[in-house]
């Protein structure tokens, strides 16, 4: 059963108090009642006798009722007896295993002490022959220096001299029997303490000072950089939670520790990536000014073929370094929109026809079709989506494989969207690949290694600025054939006001 922390004080709070408590009551209760019997059963007592009550008097008056009973009868039968000291001797010693002890007296002359001990005090205590009704079934309390209860038989010898008996039995201090089950008491009281709080130690080290323990040890690995570990979570308590927190904080760190490992490995391959695609143009650009500066570029056809090219290797650049620009950009998500409404029929119109001279250059066929109303509107940054669209083909033109190639631009309306499809007769994404040519400095393992290069980071850009726009972004492609990037952007539709 799993207990919260607070409820789990409050039964600790029971078993320290409650428990223990209980326990000692019933062991006392226990062995009270069993002493008890114990005790009749050795002393022959009928009577019920309550060895806690402390009343010393009632426990020692009810010990020796016996023998006086007996001695009353002898006293009735035969008086003389009480002249005989092996006689008083034998009676004295049934009275000395009940703590007690006989003294008998003739007249005012002592002729038997049971306690060699008896202080003269105790002596002259002791009441006259028929100063108490001795026929009474009680006795007398004297209260000297140490207390005694004393048991008082009268009579006559035969010769008619007057004669007391004495049974005195010191109340001072407590019966053996008493001390011992006192004793085992204390003793079954101590035990019982000593397992409840056993018992409490164990269940409070297993609930609270484990899991604190195992948190301890956590703590340090993640002090020490180790992440790659699992803290076990045993209960759902507060502290439990706690643990469950933790362990969650731990995930988080070690996914920000995997992203930013990720994150720099990602950076190294676009400085990479970027090197390599800014030293091929550099090249190409110091080949043809060094042959302009040697004269190999002798006629003015020539010369301007050189420049041209220059210019394209310069404008190459221009575009990687304007990437990178944005690529930081999204990094920081500052990527700048201007938002405006956008007529989507002459905007992309434009967009082809700014694209179709470098296609012809490259003689790439392209075609361009429109499926949608003249008046169709939507939200959109134009700079951001002409972005968009060449990204989209120059990664087309990049990976084109045939002599004669073709990239295909439709937009269709999808009821609350326009879809716009870019299709070309590439050599194709593999299968494997697909579901991640939109992540970052993602390259097929073809691209990889082609001699185009290119940063990696085209396709990521176009997503993040197609899904700022709250459109979504995919694609589909065979190998061999070509590859159709599929995105949507929401219609603008003007707000009907009653």
């Amino acid at each position: 059963m799993k207990l919260k922390l607070r409820t789990r004080l409050v039964v600790a709070f029971i078993i320290i108090t409650v428990v223990p408590l209980t326990m000692i009551f019933a062991v006392v209760t226990g062995l009270g009642s069993y002493q008890m019997r114990a005790f009749r059963k050795a002393y022959n007592l009928t009577e019920h006798v309550d060895l806690l009550s402390g009343n010393s008097l009632q426990i020692f008056n009810r010990l020796t009722r016996e023998t006086q009973k007996e001695i009353s009868r002898i006293l009735q039968s035969d008086p003389d007896k009480f002249n005989d000291q092996d006689f008083l001797q034998n009676l004295n010693e049934n009275l000395a295993s009940k703590y007690s002890y006989m003294i008998v007296r003739k007249g005012n002359t002592l002729i038997y002490d049971g306690n060699s001990y008896i202080t003269q005090g105790i002596y002259q205590q002791l009441p006259k022959y028929e100063e108490i009704d001795s026929t009474l079934d009680g006795a007398i309390y004297l209260d000297g220096e140490t207390q005694h209860l004393v048991k008082q038989m009268d009579f006559l010898y035969s010769d008619k001299e007057t004669g007391s008996v004495f049974i005195v039995s010191n109340v001072d201090g407590l019966l053996p029997e008493i001390k011992v089950m006192m004793a085992e008491m204390l003793f079954a009281a101590i035990m019982i303490i000593l397992f409840t709080d056993a018992i409490l130690m164990m269940w409070v080290y297993r609930s609270v000072v484990s899991p604190l323990g195992r948190l301890q040890v956590a703590t340090k690995k993640i002090k020490d950089g180790n992440l790659d570990f699992n803290l076990e979570i045993e209960n759902d308590d507060e502290i439990g939670q706690l643990c469950q927190d933790f362990e969650e904080m731990r995930i988080r760190l070690k996914e920000s520790a995997e992203e930013k490992v990720q994150y720099d490995k990602e950076n190294k391959e676009l400085i990479s990536n970027i090197s390599h695609d800014l030293k091929t143009p550099i090249t190409a650009i110091k080949g043809y000014v060094e042959g302009i500066m040697d004269g190999v570029a002798s006629s003015p056809e020539k010369l301007n073929r050189y420049i041209r090219t220059i210019y394209n290797k310069a404008n190459d650049m221009d575009k990687l370094i304007d990437e990178l620009t944005f690529y930081s950009k999204i990094d920081t998500n500052k990527i700048p929109y201007t938002f405006s409404k956008i007529n989507v029929s002459n905007y992309f119109g434009d967009c082809i026809d700014e694209v179709g001279l470098e296609m012809e250059a490259r003689s790439i066929e392209l075609g361009y079709f429109n499926y949608v109303d003249e008046d169709m509107i939507i939200i959109a940054d134009a700079e951001q989506m002409r972005r968009v669209i060449n990204n989209i083909i120059s990664n087309s033109v990049k990976y084109m494989d045939k002599k004669s190639g073709i990239i295909n631009i439709r937009i269709k309306d999808v009821g609350d969207f326009i879809q716009v499809e870019i299709e070309d007769n590439g050599k194709g994404i593999p299968a494997k690949d697909l579901p991640s040519i939109f992540d970052r400095f993602y390259r097929t393992d073809s691209s990889r290694n082609s001699s185009q290069g290119g940063s990696g980071i085209g396709l990521s850009i176009v997503k993040k600025i197609i899904e700022d726009h709250g459109g979504r972004i995919w694609a589909t492609s065979k190998e061999g054939i070509g590859t159709e990037i599929h995105f949507v952007l929401r219609k603008y539709q003007e707000v009907m006001q009653e």
